[in-house]
C-alpha cells in the first residue's frame, strides 16, 4: 500500500455501513460483472431489466440482499453507451468504484463525517443520475466519497458545505429510469483529488489513462472493510 492508501485503511477498525445499516453483513454476497465471467457470456448485461434478473438470482443463490464488487473490473456492461466507446485504448470499461446492487429505495449512509462538496444530476444515458460528492478533512487529510446512481430527492435539500454526520442517511438508491438505464445500485468511489470537478466525476476510465485513476482513486474496501 501507498501512504495515501495507508492513511484510508486507519480511518476504521470494522466494517463501515455504506447502505441501510438494518441490513446484516451476513446478507451481502460479491458479484462479479466482469468481462471474464462466462456465465454473462450470453447475456445482455446492458438490458438494465436483464441485469436485474441476473443479479435477483446471484441474490438468490447466496439468500444475499445486497450484491457488491466491481473495483477494477474490465466491464462490458458499457459497451451500448456512446460516451464510453473510442478507439482500442479510448474504450472506458475499468470501473473505479464499489457497486452495492440492492433495491431501487434502500437508504445509502454517509461512513464517514464531511461536508457536502457538490451534487448534480447527471442525467445522460450511462452517466451516474442523481450524485452526491462529500469532502472529508480527517486526520489532517482531504479527500472526497462518491455517491452515485441516486434517486432525485437525495439531492433536493442539499446545499454546497452542509455538515454530514457520519452514519446520516444521505440519500437512496434510485430506479433505473432516474439512474440513467442500470439496475438499481450505488456507485461509491473515493477520490483523492477531485481537481475542478464538481458534483461528477470519471467512474469508468480507459487503459491509457489506467495508471492515474489507479492511484487517484483507490480501494474503497480500504476504508470499508467488507
Amino acid at each position: 500500500m501507498n501512504l495515501f492508501e495507508h492513511y484510508l485503511f486507519s480511518l476504521s477498525e470494522k466494517t463501515v455501513a455504506i447502505l441501510d445499516n438494518t441490513i446484516s453483513l451476513k446478507k451481502y454476497t460479491t458479484l462479479d460483472l466482469s468481462e471474464s465471467n462466462i456465465a454473462l457470456k450470453n447475456i445482455e448485461i446492458t438490458n438494465p431489466d436483464i441485469c436485474q434478473e441476473y443479479i435477483n438470482n446471484i441474490l438468490k443463490q447466496n439468500k444475499a440482499l445486497v450484491a457488491y464488487g466491481g473495483y477494477l473490473e474490465k466491464r462490458s456492461i458499457y459497451a451500448d453507451k456512446i460516451n464510453f466507446s473510442g478507439d482500442k485504448d479510448a474504450i472506458r470499461n475499468i470501473h473505479l468504484g464499489v457497486d452495492y446492487w440492492a433495491n431501487a429505495g434502500t437508504n445509502v449512509i454517509a461512513p464517514l463525517r464531511g461536508i457536502v462538496h457538490s451534487f448534480n444530476n447527471n442525467n445522460s444515458i450511462g452517466d451516474y443520475g442523481p450524485t452526491i460528492i462529500l469532502q472529508h478533512t480527517l486526520k489532517e487529510r482531504m479527500f472526497y466519497t462518491l455517491y452515485g446512481h441516486l434517486s432525485l430527492n437525495s439531492i433536493e435539500n442539499l446545499y454546497i458545505g452542509k455538515e454530514i454526520d457520519k452514519g446520516t442517511v444521505l440519500g437512496k438508491l434510485g430506479t433505473s429510469d432516474i439512474n440513467v438505464n442500470y439496475a438499481p445500485h450505488l456507485h461509491f468511489q473515493i477520490i483523492k483529488d477531485i481537481a475542478d470537478y464538481k458534483g461528477d466525476y470519471p467512474g469508468v476510465c480507459n487503459k491509457k489513462d489506467f495508471v492515474f485513476y489507479k492511484q487517484n482513486c483507490p480501494d474503497p474496501n480500504l476504508l470499508i472493510k467488507l
